[in-house]
């Protein structure tokens, strides 16, 4: 069992009607940068595929539960840029249960150490709305750097929305210590 609750594995094409039921909730919809639209199976599945043929510059993590093995949520690195060594990273815990339990801080962990240690990414970079505060305060614990702010970026529920970019260099980048307590 992880020590965290948690473990990733690649996406499955049986992820995708759990991932299909998160992009139709709206309140989850609503903290992510995308904007809310009706997606069906077969678009799901062309994604996928896009997905599998695009493997060498895309990493799509499944974040599932140690102790059942269910899928909770997805994290992502997009856009690997193999000369300049970077990547962008995105997270989502979609089963309500597990948001605010500190899984979503494992998975990132997770997923920022393979970036950092096994693809010898230097450079990590993210967009997050700029309401979105408990994911904000994530990445800054995480160690993400504010970049800047893109002003009214996103057009989200009638309003636009500043969009702030942050990123997280492989030398700021620390994973927590597995030294027993007490060493």
């Amino acid at each position: 069992m992880s020590k965290d609750g948690i473990f990733l594995r690649e996406l499955e094409r049986g992820d995708l009607s759990t991932i299909n039921a998160w992009r139709a909730d709206r309140s989850l919809v609503s903290l992510l940068g995308g904007n809310f639209r009706h997606v069906g199976r077969e678009i799901d599945d062309k994604w996928f595929d896009a997905y599998l043929g695009s493997r060498a510059n895309n990493v799509r993590l499944a974040v599932c539960m140690a102790s059942s093995g269910a899928l909770i949520g997805v994290t992502y690195l997009l856009g690997i840029d193999w000369l300049n060594r970077s990547a962008e990273f995105s997270i989502q815990i979609g089963a309500e249960s597990a948001r605010g339990r500190g899984m979503g801080e494992a998975a990132a962990r997770s997923i920022l150490a393979h970036a950092f240690t096994d693809l010898n990414l230097h450079r990590v970079s993210l967009d997050v709305l700029e309401g979105n505060a408990r994911a904000i305060a994530l990445y800054e614990k995480l160690g993400f750097r504010t970049e800047g702010l893109h002003r009214q970026a996103v057009f989200k529920d009638g309003q636009y929305l500043n969009v702030v970019s942050m990123a997280l260099l492989s030398t700021d980048f620390a994973e927590p210590s597995s030294a027993p307590v007490g060493d």
